[in-house]
């Protein structure tokens, strides 16, 4: 079996860039490699894994959690089933989160549901003075969490634990969110790979609930771990930014906002004690 055999196979079942990416994964070779010289041969335990690999994406599994890892703002994480697989549009609530952040030498940052890590260790690499705490209900999702953090050289507090719970009587310069907002029973849950990814990471689990739950008690929590004057930013649903305004208004936060992703779509909201 050849490079240029083994990609033709998979051509008919998957993705073509798939199938390039998986093949490159599996054998070691490089992009020039598959160009250059096509007729290299590929031994048995690398087209093992390839074979399988292109069964498993065939029947819908993520790329990424095929391979372990991810990109996001130019970092490679890794990835696993415990979390969530980093999108492009939550770089919206690191810019945001960044502009906040400036002028300040030693901020504090919380970071609630962080899964693979990605808000926090960016905020904590991108703002070096920066002491960031990082919060997640899944045990599983830390140590993904933590072992990102080493490799990318983030120094991050890790606490394991529901919202606010790891962090009594703690105050901060910036809260930070990328919570579940899927409303139970969603249709989309069914489509791109979101079935592979863990559902408590996406959905609120609220039967019945509109995908606010978890965006509920983030922002009823926030003003107890808030300074006058510091801000609480989340990524939302599409449709849920103006809920999103009114509960942070009726928790007494002010200048509530929503700012869209690249797409025009309403992506993060905010607002300051």
């Amino acid at each position: 079996m050849t490079l240029f055999e083994a990609l033709t196979a998979a051509r008919q079942k998957i993705d073509r860039l798939d199938a390039r990416l998986l093949l490159q994964y599996a054998t070691g070779c490089s992009h020039t490699d598959l160009l250059a010289r096509p007729e290299m041969p590929v031994i048995a335990p690398a087209y093992a894994q390839f074979a399988e690999w292109v069964e498993r994406r065939a029947a819908g599994e993520p790329l990424a959690y095929l391979v372990g890892e991810a990109e996001f703002r130019g970092r490679v994480f890794q990835v696993s089933p415990e979390v969530l697989i980093p999108r492009p549009e939550t770089e919206v609530l690191i810019e945001l989160a960044l502009e906040r952040l400036q002028g300040l030498e030693q901020p504090r940052i919380l970071d609630l549901g962080t899964g693979s890590g990605i808000v926090a260790i960016s905020l904590a690499l991108e703002c070096p003075g920066a002491q960031v705490t990082a919060v997640d209900l899944s045990a599983g999702a830390i140590s993904v969490a933590r072992n990102n953090a080493g490799r990318l050289g983030a120094r991050i507090d890790f606490r394991t634990g529901s919202w606010f719970d790891p962090v009594p009587g703690e105050h901060f310069d910036l809260i930070v969110s990328n919570p579940p907002y899927i409303a139970d029973g969603d249709p989309h849950l069914a489509l791109n790979g979101l079935p592979f990814e863990p559902q408590m990471a996406l959905t609120d689990q609220e039967a019945g609930g509109n995908g606010l739950a978890c965006i509920r008690a983030i922002v009823a929590g926030a003003a107890a771990h808030l300074p006058p004057g510091c801000w609480l930013l989340f990524e939302h649903g599409y449709d849920q930014g103006a809920a999103s305004r009114n509960l942070l208004a009726a928790a007494g936060l002010k200048a509530a906002f929503t700012h869209p992703d690249l797409a025009g779509i309403d992506r993060v909201s905010g607002a300051h004690l």
